[in-house]
């Protein structure tokens, strides 16, 4: 069978599902497959298509339906990042306005009709779903009992994952894993979702591959995410705190990642060929030659002049002038050149600041108002800034003949990551001495001197300059308690904290009465 007719039949049954509410669909075992997926080599395939659903989806895809679900920027990193105290994307005139979400996401103003928001839940649930119909596929498959154990294991991660995303950014979900339930479902407890994740990975753990192999799910990837699970369990089941026997198990489980090391130089984890980085754990593959869309999150930050800085004939790609640092961020990174000291490798490697130049002739490059394209870390108004005020994310290579879908692949895990979260575990159960051991060997790899001392402030700092524009600052702010605070722009968060988790979408609670809105909300 042909393979795109197999993920085409594996869309169309999975398609309804995309917000879990609707499960009046064709069942899997009424597709007609031709006898295809009864062999191993067949479901191997098959489990491509739940990878594939990493990448998400376009607003014109029967998944997207009518919203982009790219997990590299629209909009669910915007969720993770803009609602940050990281990222914003200023209204330039009219532009990045679209009925202010943008906006919203800043000031933690959204509502649950934010496109935003169903983003975000539109491309987890998608996941789950099409990894409910796979595993069903796989149940009707011809395979041994022990190898339908093995294949499933994978997919069970995968699914673990998207819960992660919903149990991290909506708290009560439906807990969904039979893809024959013809019921709509209703909101599970967060602490139960909690409970769904931390089972899963424990249970599937042994049938994992093991090892380094770039792109699957392993037991790496597994003990990772449940490493972050434990070290914010205090968020996710309403402690506080994350409670002592957390912290421990989160050391554990990065004790048990193997494989990895830190690459010499900070960029190659995002360079155009990132995948024989020795420090990515878990990434997605794009290939815009193999026809994968959605990764084109850097240009969606540079001027639209920028063109003429990154291409001889000024035939680069278009650039969209949107997300940028929020003022701040860039002068935050240590820098002691001026006295002859030391400066923070990681800021010029992520960040684009400054005056921009021609690669035609050197001359300096101009905005289409004839001011010079001249990024500053300023931004005079929030709602009406100047065309080339903020600073611009530049943490993945780019390259002149870059295509709108770009070949970089999108990091989700990486090996720096197991250090600063065993390093905060220890920080958290009062080890300060051990903790300064796993934080200053990324601070050594950044080219700064070792830290003597700890806190809250110095360690959630470590945190946003090693993993900025990364996706996880939201999730970091909140852990330590910034996120209700005000920052720039933003004023301090209604006293309930109901913004730690969004709402749920307005189209989902249309489509499913079941469903109960978040507190708040």
């Amino acid at each position: 069978m042909n393979k795109k007719i197999l993920f085409s039949s594996l869309g169309v049954a999975a398609l309804i599902l995309t917000g879990c509410t609707n499960l009046d669909e064709t069942l899997y075992s009424q597709v007609s497959m031709d006898n295809y997926g009864k062999t191993e080599s067949e479901i191997q395939t098959i489990v491509g298509g739940a990878y594939a659903s990493l990448r998400g989806y376009s607003s014109s895809s029967a998944e997207g339906n009518g919203v982009n679900c790219y997990p590299t920027c629209e909009f669910v990193f915007f969720l993770n990042e803009c609602a940050s105290d990281e990222a914003c994307i200023p209204t330039r005139g009219t532009d990045w306005y679209d009925g202010g979400r943008y906006q919203e996401l800043h000031y933690h103003t959204w509502t649950p009709a934010n496109l935003c928001v169903l983003s975000g839940w539109r491309y987890a649930f998608t996941g789950v779903s099409k990894v409910n119909a796979i595993i069903y596929q796989v149940e009707q498959s011809n395979l041994s009992a022990e190898a339908k154990k093995s294949v499933e294991a994978e997919l069970r991660g995968l699914r673990a994952y998207y819960y992660y995303l919903l149990l991290d950014e909506f708290g009560n979900v439906p807990i969904v894993k039979d893809y024959t339930v013809s019921k709509l479902p209703a909101n599970s407890d967060r602490k139960d979702v909690y409970a769904l994740v931390e089972s899963e990975l424990t249970d599937i753990m042994d049938q994992l591959p093991s090892g380094v192999q770039y792109g699957r799910f392993t037991q790496n990837v597994a003990h990772l995410l449940l490493a972050r699970l434990y070290l914010n369990s205090g968020v996710y089941l309403g402690t506080g705190a994350p409670a002592a026997e957390n912290l421990n198990k989160c050391i554990k489980a990065c004790d048990a990642i193997s494989g990895y090391s830190l690459t010499s130089d900070y960029k190659a984890n995002f360079a155009i060929k990132n995948e024989t980085s020795p420090e990515i754990i878990f990434a997605i593959p794009y290939d815009h030659k193999q026809g994968t869309t959605g990764n084109y999150l850097a240009s969606m930050t540079y001027h639209y002049n920028q063109k003429y800085v990154f291409s001889v004939d000024g035939s680069y790609q278009w650039c969209g002038n949107g997300i940028c640092a929020q003022p701040g961020i860039w002068s935050s990174y240590e820098d002691k050149s001026a006295d002859g000291g030391k400066v923070d490798l990681r800021r010029d490697k992520t960040l684009m600041i400054g005056q921009q130049y021609s690669a035609k002739d050197g001359s300096v490059v101009n905005m289409d108002n004839g001011e010079p394209l001249n990024y500053t870390e300023d931004i005079s108004n929030f709602t009406n800034a100047k065309q080339n005020e903020g600073v611009r994310l530049d943490k993945y290579e780019w390259s002149s003949t870059d295509a709108w879908e770009r070949d970089n692949d999108w990091v989700l895990m990486r090996y720096a990551e197991v250090l600063m979260t065993e390093g905060e575990a220890y920080y958290r159960l009062g080890d300060t001495s051990t903790a300064l051991i796993y934080i200053n060997k990324i601070r050594e790899r950044a080219g700064l001197d070792d830290l003597t001392t700890l806190d809250d402030t110095s360690l959630a700092r470590e945190w946003k300059h090693e993993f900025a524009f990364e996706g996880i600052e939201r999730t970091q702010n909140i852990r330590f308690g910034t996120f209700y605070k005000a920052w720039w722009q933003k004023g301090d968060d209604n006293s309930d904290h109901h913004t730690g988790i969004y709402p749920i979408p307005a189209d989902e609670l249309t489509k499913n009465p079941n469903l109960k809105q978040n507190p708040g909300y």
